[in-house]
């Protein structure tokens, strides 16, 4: 055991150093040996050693490297040193974070990340939370307590009774949701076709206008950061009006609403604290290793109505119970890579980790724009979108800087154009790594335009 996991340290170091010099995308090469991990199931199995080194041989090639500092994809963060390191030590220590039985330690961790996360995003001391795979789970959870909550008020038991013959609810989403909201939406049989849009300004955020009067049983899902401008929902101006009139308020706020915990960008985050629920990734800008998502709702009662169970194995809980939070039972302990990640950071490091991230994307944005070519969105957060011209060129230039190497960035649409989607969420990246890329991005531009 000693001498395989050693093994795996020094083959990971290897791989982690070796991140700044190589291609971020792998090569065709590197792909085409992921063949040999393919075939039937053997009679016999390999030695340990020898399957060891065939995964770092064919798989380390073949990654992505998202976990480098030129990553700039799908608004993914790296991992913190000591949050990988954290990771490890919990899948040493096997850990089913199901409950306070099977892991005190799991349970004690989700209690102190929860005091410090209902801190940083102004929930209040009592609020529930669960500890999720990534935002979409932290989506559903959050929903699925909402759903319980606006029936509840009128008088139908989901839970029990489930979705046949009860009330409708009206769920209002802006015109710029996220995906993983609708999916949500969609697995707790609340429809995506019935689902409300609301109209957005020219950045993708809800108009301050847009909702209409409220009746019956109601969530209204807003958004703290927009996947491709980083807009955020106008919070303050919506919530009160909503929660007055009876409606639930849930915020998709996978990667934005970390914006809080920055002084300086958290007026982007203005009244969010009023929500009643929130859903966030820790594997985005915290980052955390996957897979991270949690879920804070200011009414503790209705997270455990939607997620509790009991059986006849299961002590008469006297402490928060993480299985009556959570969708999952059995688990992975993730609140130790969470925990370790904000106790390394502190308040402090954490303001700088999400300001860092915000700077570079203007720095980016400014020499996009100074060389020639339109920034599509109003850079205020770690979001950069640029067109080049036509939707073709953009689009030969997206695939062009990928293959070169050098940094990864992807495409999107937004209103009606092709887009580069520029997004800074790793603590790795320096200066030196956004003058690198913007260098590649100018290289493969031009060489495209026929300069």
């Amino acid at each position: 055991m000693a001498d395989l996991l050693q093994d795996a340290a020094t083959r990971a170091l290897a791989y982690l150093d070796g991140l700044d010099s190589r291609s971020v995308a792998p090569s065709t090469k590197a792909l085409a040996a992921l063949s040999e991990l393919a075939g039937p199931f053997p009679d016999r199995g390999e030695g340990v050693e020898d399957i060891l080194a065939k995964l770092d041989r064919l798989g380390s090639p073949a990654t992505i490297a998202s976990a480098g500092p030129r990553y700039f994809g799908f608004v993914t963060g790296g991992s913190l040193p000591v949050a990988l390191a954290a990771n490890w030590l919990a899948g040493a220590w096997d850990q089913n974070a199901f409950s306070t039985t099977s892991s005190p330690l799991g349970a004690a961790l989700e209690m102190a990340c929860l005091t410090w996360l209902r801190d940083i995003f102004g929930f209040p001391d009592d609020a529930g939370g669960a500890f999720v795979t990534g935002a979409t789970m932290a989506n559903f959870t959050a929903l699925a307590a909402a759903r319980h909550a606006v029936l509840a008020r009128v008088g139908w038991d989901v839970e029990q009774d489930g979705l046949f013959g009860a009330p409708p609810i009206t769920v209002f989403v802006g015109d710029e949701g996220h995906a993983a909201l609708l999916k949500a939406v969609r697995m707790l049989g609340l429809g995506e076709g019935r689902v409300q849009r609301l109209a957005v300004d020219d950045q993708g955020a809800i108009r301050a206008d847009a909702l209409p009067p409220i009746k019956g049983p109601t969530i209204l899902c807003l958004q703290a950061g927009n996947v491709n401008s980083g807009a955020f929902d106008p919070a303050a101006a919506l919530i009160p009006d909503a929660q007055q009139s009876g409606a639930w308020v849930h915020v998709d706020g996978a990667f934005g609403i970390w914006a809080m915990a920055a002084p300086n960008r958290a007026a982007l985050a203005a009244g969010y604290e009023l929500a009643d629920s929130l859903a966030v990734d820790g594997h985005k800008w915290l980052n955390v290793p996957y897979e991270s998502g949690l879920t804070l709702v200011r009414d503790p009662g209705a997270l455990h109505a939607a997620m509790s169970i009991s059986a006849a194995y299961l002590p008469e809980a006297e402490a928060r119970e993480p299985y009556d939070y959570t969708p999952e039972c059995s688990r992975r302990m993730r609140a130790v890579d969470i925990w370790a990640a904000l106790a390394s950071l502190g308040r402090a490091g954490l303001a700088e980790l999400i300001e860092t991230c915000c700077r570079h994307a203007a720095m980016m944005a400014e020499d996009l724009a100074a060389a020639g070519y339109e920034i599509l969105n109003d850079v205020k957060l770690n979001q950069v979108l640029v067109s080049f011209g036509g939707d073709s060129l953009t689009e030969r230039i997206i695939a062009g800087v990928q293959a070169d190497g050098t940094a990864w960035c992807g495409g999107t649409r937004w209103h009606g154009r092709a887009a580069m989607r520029i997004s800074f969420s790793s603590h790795a990246t320096t200066d030196g790594d956004v003058g690198k890329t913007l260098d590649a991005i100018l290289r493969v531009a031009r060489s495209n335009s026929g300069e």
